[in-house]
C-alpha cells in the first residue's frame, strides 16, 4: 500500500420532519462510495474551512443555502485502500432556496429510522446512534480492511464491535 496524504472533507445531515436528506450515490464512476448512501458534502479546498466547505457543498449539491448548523463530531477514517480522511461531521435545521437534483446520485428524504436499514457504510450506523442520543461533541474512529469495519474507538475508547 502506499501511503497517501490525508484530507478533510465535510458531510452533513440536513433535517427535517423526522427525516434525513440522504444522497444515493450511483452516479459518479470510480466512487468509494458507489451505491451507498451518505449525507452531503465534499472535501475541503485549499484556503477553505470546514464550514466555508459545508456551505459550498451544500449548495453544489442540493440547490440549498443553510441558515442553520451545527457541527456535532469529527470522524477519522482509516483504511487499508485509501488514505486517512478527517471528516467534519453536521446536521443542519436550517436553510433557503429550493431542493434541485444532484449530479452525484439521487437526493431523497428518508425518515430517520429507516437510514440504518439502507446500504450504508457500517460505521455510519455508529454515528447515527450518536447523532439520535443528542451526544456532545466527539470524536470518532472508523479502520477499513476493504468495506469491512474492523475498528471503531469513541472519543479514545475502543468500542465492542460484537453487539
Amino acid at each position: 500500500m502506499t501511503a497517501q496524504a490525508s484530507r478533510v472533507t465535510t458531510l452533513c445531515h440536513l433535517e427535517r420532519d423526522g427525516k434525513y436528506l440522504m444522497l444515493h450515490r450511483i452516479s459518479k464512476k470510480n466512487d468509494e462510495n458507489k451505491d451507498k448512501w451518505i449525507g452531503v458534502g465534499g472535501h475541503v479546498e485549499p484556503g477553505e474551512s470546514p464550514e466555508d466547505c459545508l456551505v459550498r457543498e451544500v449548495k453544489e449539491e442540493t440547490g440549498l443555502t443553510l441558515t442553520s448548523y451545527r457541527f456535532r463530531g469529527l470522524v477519522t477514517f482509516v483504511s487499508d485502500q485509501w488514505g486517512t480522511e478527517y471528516m467534519c461531521l453536521y446536521t443542519a435545521d436550517g436553510w433557503t432556496g429550493e431542493q434541485r437534483d444532484c449530479d452525484e446520485g439521487v437526493l431523497s428524504w428518508v425518515d430517520k429510522e429507516k437510514v440504518c436499514g439502507l446500504p450504508i457504510w457500517e460505521g455510519d450506523k455508529i454515528f447515527f446512534k450518536l447523532l439520535k442520543e443528542e451526544a456532545p461533541f466527539f470524536s470518532l474512529k472508523l479502520r477499513y480492511e476493504g468495506e469491512r469495519l474492523a475498528e471503531a474507538v469513541l472519543d479514545g475508547r475502543e468500542m465492542d464491535l460484537t453487539t
